[in-house]
């Protein structure tokens, strides 16, 4: 009996996945993959086969985007196949392509393609972390809860960790600090209301109340990074200025900003506030007539 082994390389160009599956050494049934090739076969795998990854980090997905992605997978299959490990015979979990996975069964697969391969909970974790890190579409908290589960539940240090998804120590430093801001704030990085450069600004202000009300300032007039950065320059500057001058800092006059329109909204006119650093001010409540006069007195519950 001949030794030589048969020659699976045959020319796969212009021809569909299904034609490079068919072309693998071992079967492409998932019941029939033996243990000594699962590390770089391709397979056409049952869905019903296989379990979600427990260790997904991402925790939303849009559901417009998957629909739009159920709609390309019928039109043109799976293109990049997914990854899991195998448990059991045809029992599989996922470790990367939930998106991928959960829109093959809005498109109503019954199999899809992926790679098999072996790997412990912990390399499961890492696997899955890093690949989802590598996407563009994952948003700046979720690449910071990504690192932060790497370090703390893989065991790695900060510089491993940079080379591990390919950015330096300063750059994953600059992810992890954003867990450090208050969760309103998380949580309007994770909806995008505000951008990675505009959390980076305000994590340069040590007062959790002063973070918030520069947050509610950019939120309300749309500012852009620049503008939050010189607003947070300023009110560094306006520590040093308080002591020389007692001048109000820019959180403070926004804050009092605020207060006069609603006490304008109010009153119906134009109404002027002023407060110094000790809290210690006044209110004026101007007036065109005696009519108006008597509208603001009946406002006020005076007559």
């Amino acid at each position: 009996m001949s030794d030589q082994k048969p020659n699976y390389k045959k020319s796969a160009l212009g021809r569909g996945l299904g034609a490079l599956l068919e072309d693998s050494p071992a079967k492409h049934r998932s019941g029939d993959i033996l243990p000594e090739v699962i590390k770089t076969g391709i397979f056409e795998i049952s869905l019903e086969e296989i379990q979600v990854n427990p260790f997904q980090p991402r925790v939303h997905f849009d559901k417009t985007a998957l629909q739009e992605l159920a709609e390309s997978i019928k039109v043109q299959g799976i293109i990049q196949p997914i990854t899991v490990r195998r448990l059991a015979p045809n029992e599989y979990q996922l470790i990367s392509g939930e998106r991928r996975f959960q829109a093959s069964k809005i498109a109503g697969l019954t199999q899809i393609p992926a790679y098999v391969r072996t790997a412990n909970d912990q390399q499961m974790l890492e696997m899955a972390l890093i690949e989802n890190i590598q996407r563009e579409n994952l948003n700046a908290l979720e690449i910071a809860q990504s690192y932060q589960r790497l370090l703390a539940e893989c065991n790695l240090k900060q510089e491993e960790l940079g080379d591990r998804v390919g950015k330096n120590r300063t750059t994953v430093n600059n992810y992890l600090r954003l867990l450090k801001l208050p969760l309103t704030i998380q949580a309007a990085i994770r909806d995008q209301q505000i951008s990675m450069g505009h959390a980076r600004a305000l994590i340069n202000v040590e007062s959790v109340d002063k973070q918030l009300a520069i947050f509610k300032k950019a939120v309300d007039e749309e500012l852009s990074v620049r503008q939050v950065e010189a607003l947070v320059k300023a009110l560094s500057e306006g520590k040093v200025e308080k002591k020389a001058n007692s001048e109000l800092d820019p959180v403070k006059k926004y804050e009092i900003s605020k207060i006069q329109q609603r006490l304008a909204s109010h009153f119906g006119t134009k109404v002027s506030l002023k407060s110094d650093p000790k809290n210690k001010g006044e209110i004026k409540i101007p007036f065109n007539s005696a009519t108006d006069l008597n509208r603001i007195l009946e406002i006020l519950e005076i007559i």
